[in-house]
């Protein structure tokens, strides 16, 4: 694996079901069970599937008109399916997006579906990722 390609978080137990995730630029958040105010594993799968989509469809659109709205709502339900696997199904992204009138909003109106589109196509590397179904290895480090 290429070096630059390389993305990483580390994890590290705070507690009980706790953890505080890092990114190696030096951010930090909690992550819990549910139990409190901290994302659980599954939120967070959901907030990057929303966030690489919408930085996707941000970006292009802000060019044109800067939006008078703009939301992204990520929904899915778990499920243990009939293996007695735990898993999400029935993902969807939606976004509330507004722009004020006029030749920019124009603009950036017609651009939205085609970002969208392209952004779940082949742009969104988190949303790639979960449809093609990349294996996960798991090993232990002595």
């Amino acid at each position: 694996m290429k070096q630059e390609n390389l993305r990483s978080v580390e994890l590290e137990r705070s507690g009980v079901g706790r953890f505080v995730v890092r990114n190696a630029r030096g951010g930090k958040m909690p992550l819990g069970t549910g139990e409190d105010d901290a994302f659980t594993p599954v939120e967070l799968l959901l907030a990057a599937i929303g966030g690489c989509t919408g930085i996707d469809v941000d970006l292009v659109t802000s060019r044109r008109s800067e939006p008078a709205r703009f939301v992204i709502r990520v929904t899915g339900e778990k499920i243990k399916d009939e293996s007695g696997v735990n898993r999400m199904q029935d993902l969807e992204v939606e976004f509330d997006v507004a722009f004020p009138e006029g030749p920019q909003g124009d603009k950036a109106r017609e651009a939205l579906p085609r970002i969208m589109q392209q952004s779940h196509d082949r742009l969104c590397t988190v949303t790639r990722t979960v449809e093609h179904g990349t294996p996960v290895a798991m090993r232990r480090t002595e």
